[in-house]
């Protein structure tokens, strides 16, 4: 009965996560389909472990603990406390769409930091999307020749939420490329404030696979005379790309002489996601 409704309880979570939305907020939404399949297996499993139980067959169910380890009911209720564990945090602890509080806390790092998560498993991303990690290093290469011949011949790039994150990545590894280029997205603002100096980035939170590798990417940012911005005020940006340097990392980084800016209502969705 136990194994039914922890299975059952998987099923109902990932139901609810789906049609919800929240399931955008822990993975890439392009592996929905592994979410709808992992839900389909969790509703087959609990409705054979609930034959089982109906037909009350002890020796089935002795043998199955046995085949699986568990000779005592310690390690049946461990086993059952580390599976239900999942259920737990997904039922009890709300999701939050992250925002500048996130930045602020953990400062920002480039081009990524694993220190800010505490956990060497985890590489929590700021500013340039790095899909590098998960290639080898001639595939790598392969892919960002691949992709930038998609934009060379585009003097007006029109950032979208689809390719968010390739054209941010390209845009950090091949900032000459893009140099003088006409650039149109829309973010988060986000004002830092160091040795006396206002510096402005525009954002998004984005997702690569899934949230262990998540981050926050986008561009510092020059805005017109006498136009400010407020953290976490939702703006469309159009200017162009220079490459200027920036003190606190010491070194140059893709900036955007913001030409227009206007504010915007913040999206339904306020995540992007890498394409592979």
């Amino acid at each position: 009965m136990i194994r039914f409704l922890i299975l059952a309880g998987y099923f109902e979570l990932m139901l609810m996560l789906q049609t919800s939305g929240k399931l955008n907020q822990y993975i890439n939404v392009h592996y929905r389909y592994l979410a709808i399949l992992s839900m389909i297996l969790s509703l087959i499993l609990a409705i054979v472990q609930l034959i089982l139980w109906v037909k009350n067959d002890q020796t089935q169910h002795e043998h199955d603990d046995h085949q699986h380890g568990l000779k005592s009911r310690s390690q049946r209720i461990i086993a059952y406390v580390l599976l239900s564990l999942p259920l737990i945090v997904g039922y009890l602890f709300p999701t939050v769409s992250l925002d500048t509080t996130i930045v602020e806390a953990k400062g920002f790092n480039f081009p990524i930091s694993k220190e800010s998560v505490g956990d060497p498993e985890m590489n929590t991303q700021y500013l340039k999307p790095d899909t590098s990690i998960y290639f080898n290093e001639n595939d790598y290469h392969d892919q960002m020749t691949k992709l930038l011949a998609k934009y060379q011949n585009q003097s007006d790039l029109k950032v979208t939420e689809d390719n968010y994150l390739e054209l941010m990545e390209l845009i950090y590894n091949y900032p000459s490329e893009f140099l003088g280029r006409t650039i149109t997205y829309t973010g988060f603002a986000y004002v830092t404030q160091q040795n006396g100096t206002t510096d402005d980035f525009i954002f998004r939170f984005g997702i690569i696979h899934c949230v262990a590798d998540s981050g926050v990417f986008g561009l510092r940012v020059t805005l017109p005379a006498n136009t400010t911005v407020q953290n976490n005020e939702w703006v469309t940006i159009s200017g162009t790309l220079t490459n200027d340097y920036y003190a606190p990392f010491k070194r140059q980084l893709p900036t955007v002489k913001v030409a227009t800016l206007t504010k915007v209502a913040t999206p339904a969705n306020t995540y992007v996601y890498r394409s592979f």
